[in-house]
């Protein structure tokens, strides 16, 4: 499969994913524990079936140390007995700002205040962020088409 545009080589963009990129590195230098950085990434990119985003972060969690049984335990994470707590409420949340348009009052109260017992005003800055860019990237190899299984770990840099 091809696809259908160069997003990644077209100077535009490139632009833009310059800054999605620098949103990136600011997110990861922050305090929200890097565990669920990974499980959110991989999360909203199951929920929206963009297989890149899927291989890739499923590739640098492998590579950071996550588990098999964790990442295949993922999308079924409510009935899973493997993630903390915190994970959970960040699925839960992650969810939540992924479907938002399948949910009519959007991100419940309940789901933020389960997030808001487990991480600080920052972490849930770095979570809600972290949700609403891994989405934008998701979005965009899902239009251009950019065919999944050939990332390799740390190939952006």
């Amino acid at each position: 499969m091809d696809p259908r545009l160069n997003y990644y080589g077209n100077s535009l963009g490139g632009k833009v994913l310059k800054h999605l990129v620098s949103a990136s590195k600011v997110l990861a230098g922050s305090t929200l524990p890097t565990t669920v950085q990974h499980l959110v990434e991989i999360r909203a990119s199951q929920i929206n079936g963009c297989g890149f985003c899927t291989d890739m972060h499923t590739k640098e969690a492998t590579h950071a140390g996550e588990t098999s049984v964790r990442l295949n335990l993922i999308a079924a994470w409510r009935e899973a007995t493997v993630f903390t707590e915190a994970e959970r409420a960040a699925l839960e949340l992650t969810e939540q700002g992924t479907r938002v348009a399948d949910a009519a009052g959007g991100v419940t109260d309940e789901a933020w205040a389960n997030a808001a017992k487990h991480f600080d005003e920052d972490q849930l800055t770095a979570l809600a962020s972290l949700i609403a860019i891994i989405n934008a990237y998701n979005r965009i190899n899902i239009i251009t088409q950019q065919p999944a299984g050939g990332y390799k770990v740390g190939m952006f840099g």
